[in-house]
């Protein structure tokens, strides 16, 4: 049975635009400096689960759906000193940090803001909307991975 996750991105870094653009829509889910948001994608991800591609920042809502199409594996970026990512304390043959390739679904008809996801009474529990909730990468029930979904099939703003 595949898990269900929300995967959270600034849009001026890397948004679902551009991974639309990506070679078959496939990208590296790479830069993941979270330990926590870490064992989530090295320790519970798999190959065909599915998550919530979500904007932050700049008008925060939820723009589509992405599957996971690759294993866990070490993060590259980790070793890269010419990325911002880059990690000295993470040596290949010691990493810390991973990564996942994911492939978009779809790009939601409409938006879901987090205002919209916050007044859901079926997103209470939602690790989203926890206060001061900052990870990149969390897992979400089935039924909230529906419901956002449905949302943005609806127009519901």
């Amino acid at each position: 049975m595949p898990r269900h996750w929300l995967l959270k991105t600034e849009p001026g870094c890397y948004s679902i635009a551009n991974l639309s653009q990506e070679e078959d829509q496939t990208t590296s889910w790479t830069g993941v400096r979270n330990y926590q948001a870490r064992n989530f994608i090295r320790d519970g991800m798999a190959p065909g689960d599915l998550a919530i591609f979500y904007h932050s920042v700049t008008d925060p809502s939820a723009v589509g759906v992405v599957r996971v199409v690759r294993e866990p594996y070490p993060d590259p970026t980790a070793w890269d000193p010419e990325d911002r990512h880059y990690d000295p304390k993470s040596p290949p043959e010691k990493p810390q940090w991973y990564a996942v390739d994911v492939r978009l679904e779809r790009i939601f008809p409409r938006p879901v803001p987090l205002g919209a996801m916050r007044a859901a009474p079926g997103l209470a529990g939602m690790e989203l909307l926890r206060r001061g909730s900052r990870l990149s990468v969390m897992p979400v029930s089935q039924g909230e991975f529906a419901l956002v979904c449905a949302m943005a099939e609806a127009g519901e703003s």
